[in-house]
């Protein structure tokens, strides 16, 4: 089973070199690149059926022992994102290539480079997962956001440029931060190894501890779209076409949570930063839902819901409990698959509807019916409405923090409650102008509320229909489903979720993986 590890970034890189060679082939690159991604999400899902029952995979890459080499290490939180990062970005493939065919009749194919950049993007999310040491997971943030920067400014229209330079500037900013933090650690300890730094860290003074902890938390919620780093999102995604957009939102910022986690849990366990960050969750959220509620714009209405959202799970991470940490894990795939499956959803509704502005937008629910379920059943979700998904992660989460019990929890608790009432509302208002009311009341509409609300400002106006192919709304269908699902199998997606926040909160269990005998 150690051979599944590597093969889960291998063979992404590998795609991406046959696709590259196959640009005047597009049909053979849909092939590769949809094969590679199956085999991925079947490799992962064995991989977490291992894990679960045997313990963390370690492997030494080239046969050198850490902390001298490379080290790749899957337990049960990393093989939970795998699963879930792989069955997100083939049913994202899937959508982009039904677009493709959607627009075959009226567009040029998709540029040849799509494929390739986007199996280079799921290498770099893989590698951030399995990730061992502090150097390799630099090594695959730069990966997946040298892609990033491909894939959205992919069509080269002045929106998608300008998206691109402010988004590669705060990515460049970020990168920076982390490289100089993994050199202040790796000078501090000698290593850069997870494991032995986890280790050696403790008998540094609390005050040296501090100052690396919040040098890699900087770095790490510039990524994650934290509060006051998060200025850059809404801006940067909803430029991008709707599989782009939906990518990014979905697991990018998630790849940044996964690191605040391991950086909690792992590497700096004993430096006190659960007030710091209790109060970053509760801006977080209500910084975010209050961006959304100003938006006419559907897709930066979403973007400023997934930026509240990451409050909810930096709130769990802050709270540091068994309980708390199961919850956040839980909560982070239902957000994976809800937004991704949301921002597919705006992909549809641009298409049939014309635009994506609720001042443009009206009668979908007769025109396009299917598409109409497919957004409730996401808003309800994401709302936090009972008993999906989102109602259940947020319930854990507001348990562990009444358990934890310091006035503090109550007020980010009472902030959560706030924020998914604020989010139905605002999704609700998209559900009434956008579905509910019919194309004849759109023209000449007029409200004191819509002309009170924030336009994208690239939107010339225009309203341009689109065909829609079945693949599209198929592949929105089947994630749309399988966030039902997380409802339906909530029982065992607690329990796995509680047996790798147990590994978790006990960080002698991944240092025993690492170094099975003595740590250096």
């Amino acid at each position: 089973m150690t051979a599944l590890v590597p093969l889960v970034v291998m063979l992404p890189l590998l795609g991406a070199a046959v696709a590259l060679t196959l640009g005047k082939y597009p049909q053979i690159q849909i092939a590769v690149s949809t094969m590679v991604l199956a085999v991925v999400a079947a490799l992962s899902i064995a991989l977490l059926i291992h894990v679960d029952s045997t313990g963390p995979v370690v492997v030494h890459v080239g046969g050198w022992d850490a902390p001298w080499g490379i080290v790749l290490v899957a337990d049960r939180l990393a093989a939970i994102m795998l699963v879930v990062s792989s069955l997100m970005l083939l049913g994202v493939l899937l959508f982009a290539v039904g677009q493709g065919i959607a627009d075959r009749d009226s567009n040029p194919p998709p540029v040849s480079i799509f494929h390739p950049t986007y199996l280079v993007l799921a290498a770099g999310v893989f590698d951030a997962f399995v990730a061992g040491d502090l150097f390799n997971l630099y090594v695959a943030f730069e990966m997946l956001l040298a892609a990033s920067y491909v894939l959205l400014t992919l069509g080269g229209t002045g929106a998608r440029i300008r998206a691109g330079v402010t988004y590669i500037v705060v990515s460049l900013m970020s990168s920076i931060i982390f490289v100089a933090s993994i050199a202040l650690i790796y000078g501090a300890t000698g290593t850069v190894t997870i494991a032995l730094v986890s280790e050696r860290v403790r008998d540094l003074p609390p005050d040296v501890q501090l100052v690396l902890c919040l040098a890699l938390l900087v770095g790490f919620s510039v990524k994650a779209a934290l509060f006051p780093l998060s200025f850059w999102l809404p801006d940067s995604y909803p430029t991008a076409p709707a599989p782009v957009t939906a990518v990014f939102a979905g697991l990018l910022t998630k790849v940044g949570i996964y690191a605040i986690i391991r950086t909690d849990t792992v590497l700096f366990i004993d430096v006190p930063l659960q007030t710091p960050l209790l109060i970053v969750a509760a801006v977080t959220m209500i910084v975010g839902i209050l961006g959304a509620v100003a938006q006419a714009d559907i897709k930066r209405l979403l973007s400023f819901t997934l930026v509240s959202h990451i409050g909810y799970m930096v709130f769990g991470i802050a709270i540091g409990s068994e309980a708390a940490t199961t919850s956040t894990i839980y909560y982070v795939v239902h957000h994976i698959v809800v937004q991704t499956a949301l921002f597919l959803v705006a992909g549809l509704i641009e298409r049939v509807g014309g635009s994506t502005s609720i001042s443009r937008l009206g009668g979908l629910l007769s025109a396009a019916p299917i598409v109409a379920v497919l957004y409730f059943i996401g808003a309800l979700n994401l709302g936090g409405i009972p008993p999906f998904s989102g109602f259940l992660g947020k319930v854990g989460l507001f348990r562990a923090g009444v358990e934890s019990g310091t006035p503090l929890d109550f007020v980010v608790i009472g902030a959560g409650a706030a924020t998914s009432l604020v989010t139905l509302y605002a999704l609700a208002r998209v559900w009434n102008m956008a579905f509910w009311r019919g194309r004849r009341e759109v023209e000449g509409y007029s409200s004191s509320l819509l002309a009170s609300l924030s336009e994208n400002p690239e939107d010339d106006g225009r309203v341009s229909l689109k065909t829609v192919s079945p693949l599209m709304v198929s592949a929105t269908a089947g994630l749309v489903v399988l966030t039902v699902a997380l409802t339906v199998f909530a029982g065992p997606l607690f329990a796995l979720a509680d047996r790798a926040a147990v590994n978790i909160e006990d960080p002698s269990t991944y240092v025993r993986a690492v170094f099975p005998v003595e740590v250096p």
